[in-house]
């Protein structure tokens, strides 16, 4: 018998004894499982809040793949599964481009020509409560209008208990549209509502 074969079965007897055995050794991190899955996190962000809770849920969702919406491709975009989006508000009282970053753009020239129909999205948005409680994240609600005349399946609306602003035209029959953060005067609540927010999407089956 070739000595080489009988010494090759030795080192596998030995392997298997002593506990182990040969495995693949592709590893599958959180994100590449999410990729596969389908489903990133697209922002875009001016002061860093919103790339900041973003990141709370990227977390949350076992560290789930982002990128700023201004760097996505097309065949990125229409690839994936779920979709979660978020955006800060800064245009404040515009009717549209309201969040003064790549958002602002690529709602108008890129989604309308994006084959999206369909796919499952997840709406945040970052505002002030305080210092513009009247139009307390409309961004988001910009997001969420302009993804659902697309035909894509909206998930994880929320209370709007426990915030403390006027108006918000993320609010749609007396709930938002998504998750709301207030980085600036509720920052401590960020990473909680994060959290809570991911089970409450896999209980919507948005995963």
């Amino acid at each position: 018998m070739n000595t080489q074969f009988v010494s090759a079965l030795l080192l596998a007897s030995a392997a298997i004894t002593n506990g182990f055995a040969f495995v693949n050794t592709h590893r599958y991190t959180a994100s590449t499982t999410a990729l596969e899955a389908g489903v990133k996190i697209y922002y875009s962000s001016s002061t860093g809040n919103t790339e900041q809770v973003a990141e709370y849920i990227s977390k949350a969702g076992g560290d789930l793949p982002m990128d700023d919406i201004g760097d996505a491709t097309n065949e990125e975009v229409e690839g994936l599964d779920c979709l979660i989006v978020g955006a800060p508000t800064w245009h404040t009282g515009a009717d549209e481009q309201r969040s003064g970053t790549s958002w602002d753009d690529w709602l108008y020239t890129t989604l309308p020509n994006l084959k999206v129909e369909g796919k499952k999205v997840a709406v945040f948005g970052v505002g002030d409560q305080q210092s513009y409680g009247d139009n307390f994240c409309d961004a988001a609600g910009e997001l969420y209008d302009l993804f659902s005349a697309k035909g894509c399946k909206v998930f994880g609306m929320t209370s709007t208990e426990g915030y403390d602003h006027t108006e918000s035209k993320a609010e749609v029959d007396g709930k938002f549209v998504g998750l709301m953060f207030d980085e600036d005067n509720q920052y401590e609540l960020s990473e909680e509502r994060a959290k809570a927010w991911i089970g409450q999407l896999k209980s919507e089956g948005f995963f």
